[in-house]
């Protein structure tokens, strides 16, 4: 799933590109959208609230879009071949220079711009919102500090505590912190810095398309742990391990550096070529304190 500083990005060139202009074709192939026309519209903005967007027309309605596992807005001029095949355009919205393709947008939605709340009142605050202030820090804290019980790298995924992390930035957040992903929050030593780091990874990385934790942009050298399993730990040379967090099927898969991270992990699972005959099965891995 996209992490929010991507859809932070799509939203602000959507914006860039749609906003002010009207929609010579307006259509919504989503099967329950397909009896509305949108061509006429003008397009007054393009907002983003977490990982949602919401495209805002001047009859009062809005398009919200989620990217889920697989979706994207891509841009064209007109006549330009698509990148991704037809059949999986959700939206189409043209103008008279541009040409914005919703595709595998399983979440799309037609509601009234005042009602944009009923989809994303229940997330916490906005990594990315441009009004941050003290009231945000405050509520993303007493959300979070609120998961004591449950695992760190779980409540870094949790958009109700703080809409914008996915998967690349828990992984790496827990680097930094010097935790393990299965650390409970409770004993997160200082949870206010949590959500700064947070803040401050988003908002570097927001207006480009490549992401970085560790300041580098070269290729292989983006990344603290995420997706880098068997290599070597930056700092320390350990090998970076990997295993899954959370039950299926939303199981996510997690990497960390043994070293660097103290905390609870799983315990390395011994490869063999099969049971003895006889031999009593072994227990699930379960964590161990580090």
């Amino acid at each position: 799933m996209p992490e929010g500083d991507t859809v932070y990005l799509a939203g602000k060139r959507l914006h860039a590109a749609l906003a002010g202009h009207e929609l010579l074709r307006g259509e919504l192939r989503h099967p329950r959208l397909v009896e509305h026309d949108l061509t006429g519209l003008t397009v007054t903005g393009v907002a983003c609230v977490g990982k949602h967007l919401f495209t805002r027309f001047d009859d009062g309605r809005s398009l919200h879009s989620h990217f889920r596992m697989d979706g994207a807005w891509h841009l064209y001029r007109p006549g330009m071949r698509w990148r991704r095949v037809a059949h999986e355009a959700r939206a189409v919205l043209e103008t008279a220079d541009r040409v914005a393709v919703g595709f595998a947008l399983h979440d799309l939605e037609l509601l009234p711009t005042a009602e944009e709340q009923t989809l994303v009142g229940h997330l916490g605050p906005d990594l990315l919102d441009p009004d941050w202030g003290p009231g945000h820090d405050a509520e993303a804290l007493r959300r979070f500090t609120a998961r004591g019980e449950h695992e760190l790298g779980l409540v870094l995924l949790e958009q109700r505590v703080m809409a914008g992390l996915g998967n690349l930035y828990r992984n790496d957040i827990c680097f930094l912190l010097g935790l393990t992903p299965w650390t409970l929050v409770r004993d997160v030593p200082d949870p206010a810095g949590v959500i700064a780091l947070s803040r401050k990874l988003l908002s570097s990385n927001k207006d480009r398309p490549e992401q970085t934790t560790t300041g580098s942009l070269a290729a292989g050298e983006a990344h603290w742990v995420f997706e880098r399993p068997g290599r070597p730990c930056r700092r320390c040379g350990t090998r970076i391990r990997t295993a899954d967090q959370g039950m299926a099927p939303r199981a996510r898969v997690t990497y960390w550096c043994p070293t660097c991270q103290r905390g609870p992990a799983p315990r390395p699972v011994r490869r063999s070529t099969g049971p003895r005959r006889g031999a009593p099965g072994r227990p699930p891995p379960g964590l161990r304190a580090r």
